[in-house]
């Protein structure tokens, strides 16, 4: 059954790849990068980041996608939950640097403060550099949990409502992403 969802959302995904704006970091596309981005204004309440980046409503942010698809068709076959954390974990450490170069050298760089990603996965992602902030709207919180739900069901997942498992900002600074992932 999980495999016949996957097709099928393969089938969408390119759509909702051109309707979401999203690009590839790279010009060899998805398999240079298990992230997909684009230029975003954050709309959230002002962070400040452990190295004093303050973000602001309406500051440009490249927010970050996981190719979920592409994803999940790989690890649809892996058992151990342990396993699949691992595997991501690689694949994101894999592609920062890339997102660091696309950052680097985007036409928007001096406006561009930093990263943002949206996700229930935000285990080990301190050890990555980033820093994990709570979605203070309710409602855009739910909506978010609730987008997340299919891909815990494809994935294998059990969601719950446990600290891990509520929809978190992650966000990195521009300059914290240089410092780890300049290539």
């Amino acid at each position: 059954m999980r495999e016949y969802l996957l097709t099928i959302w393969g089938i969408f995904d390119p759509i909702y790849f051109k309707f979401t704006r999203l690009c590839y970091v790279s010009e060899r596309g998805e398999a240079d990068n298990i992230f997909r981005v684009r230029l975003t204004r954050y709309k959230g309440k002002p962070v400040v980041l452990s190295d004093g980046t303050k973000i602001n409503k309406n500051d440009t942010l490249v927010k970050i996608h996981l190719h979920n698809v592409r994803l999940l068709s790989e690890l649809i076959t892996v058992k151990s939950e342990i396993k699949k954390a691992k595997v991501i974990y690689e694949y994101v450490k894999q592609s920062l640097p890339k997102i660091e170069q696309y950052v680097r050298n985007h036409k928007h760089e001096n406006e561009i403060k930093g990263i943002i990603g949206i996700t229930l996965l935000n285990r080990g992602a301190e050890r990555l550099g980033f820093e994990v902030f709570s979605i203070s709207n309710p409602i855009y919180k739910v909506l978010k949990y609730s987008a997340f739900l299919p891909i815990c069901f494809l994935f294998g997942s059990k969601p719950s409502l446990g600290k891990h498992s509520i929809p978190s900002y992650l966000f990195m600074s521009k300059e914290k992403l240089s410092k780890l992932y300049k290539v």
